[in-house]
């Protein structure tokens, strides 16, 4: 059996392959208010300014690229069993290798009905007004936003649970509930925390701060992580 690592993902990670997100400014994503490109609030104001939005991003997501730190946690399946819980909703890590993935907060290169948020479709192409699912119901991204139900939560809880080493790349660790997921990893398990601005962490036993990029803090972990080997 191999020893289980669970890890959550956030934006820092993606930042690095050139992924902006609401965080950089003000609230503000790629000029946008973010809720109203990214709340139900805001996608009954105006569907197609929400649509054109997430084409866009969905063609910035195939532009970028994998760095070193969806690669090198990728790589770490080949001594560890890794999950990877992710706020992201780009496809990176699964790019980099990584076979275990879930995402929390949806997928941008997925798309379902607003009658039904249980069914998802691939997409090709851009969403526009006037596209319908099987069931008649406008297509839109499959995206978890703010306002809405976070169904996964409690699959992660689950994982985190088991996990025999825990880390957190790249968050704030302000988005809830994926904050708390940090609740429900045993206090005897190892806790890495990596980003550039290290957020605040409830003192634990075993808690490790990394206070690094994703990728330059990626080489310190894999250091660290050889003592588990």
């Amino acid at each position: 059996m191999k020893t289980r690592l669970v890890v959550l993902t956030g934006a820092g990670i993606s930042a690095e392959s050139g992924l902006k997100t609401f965080r950089d400014s003000d609230g503000l994503w790629e000029g946008h208010d973010v809720y109203k490109v990214a709340s139900p609030d805001g996608w009954k104001a105006d569907p197609k300014l929400v649509l054109d939005f997430y084409n866009l991003r969905r063609k910035d997501v195939m532009a970028a690229k994998p760095n070193a730190a969806h690669i090198g946690l990728a790589e770490l399946q080949d001594t560890f069993d890794v999950e990877i819980i992710t706020q992201n909703i780009d496809d990176l890590h699964e790019r980099a290798g990584s076979k275990k993935v879930l995402h929390l907060h949806g997928e941008i290169l997925k798309m379902r009905s607003v009658l039904n948020e249980t069914r998802s479709y691939p997409i090709e192409g851009d969403i526009v007004l006037g596209d319908v699912a099987v069931d008649g119901g406008q297509l839109r991204p499959d995206i978890v936003w703010f306002g809405e139900t976070v169904h996964k939560i409690i699959d992660a809880a689950e994982l985190v649970s088991t996990a025999d080493i825990f880390a957190v790349i790249g968050t704030s660790l302000v988005v809830y509930p994926a904050a708390g997921l940090l609740d429900y990893v045993d206090s005897k398990v190892p806790v890495y925390v990596i980003d550039k601005r290290l957020p605040d962490v409830t003192p634990r036993a075993s808690l490790h701060l990394i206070e690094k990029p994703a990728t330059e803090g990626m080489i310190d972990f894999r250091q660290a992580l050889a003592a588990f080997k």
